[in-house]
């Protein structure tokens, strides 16, 4: 992968984690905020005298959203996370024969070319990641 091309390649990845993290996350949130104020809040006589404006329903609303996403993202790190991260090592077939190789290393099954291939590897990895 020629440099140029290595370096567009970060600035796109870059670029979509803005957008879908950052920039889409908060105009779905305001999103959200407009259409159940205005098919909600509005459309219904029981909540129109109690929330009179767009600000004091998004206030009402970011007062106790807020919270309970925390609790809820706090629970999901606590008790699903790592879940997660341990599926995605199963299926990841570079540190699975990172520690074939290992393991036949210090079983003194790995022949000298082996363990050679794996040091080129782990080389490729460093070299690019920096």
């Amino acid at each position: 992968m020629g440099k140029q091309n290595k370096w567009f390649r970060k600035r796109w990845l870059e670029g979509r984690f803005g957008h879908s993290i950052y920039l889409m996350y908060g105009l779905t949130f305001a999103n959200f905020i407009i259409i159940v104020y205005r098919f909600l809040i509005e459309q219904d006589s029981f909540f129109t005298p109690v929330i009179e404006n767009l600000w004091i329903f998004m206030v009402i609303f970011l007062v106790s959203y807020i919270p309970v996403s925390i609790i809820i993202g706090r629970w999901h790190t606590q008790n699903q996370l790592w879940v997660e991260n341990y599926l995605k090592r199963l299926e990841d077939p570079l540190l699975g024969s990172m520690f074939r190789t290992m393991l036949d290393v210090q079983t003194k099954k790995a022949s000298e070319k082996e363990i050679e291939e794996f040091r080129k590897k782990l080389d490729k990895i460093i070299n690019e990641s920096t």
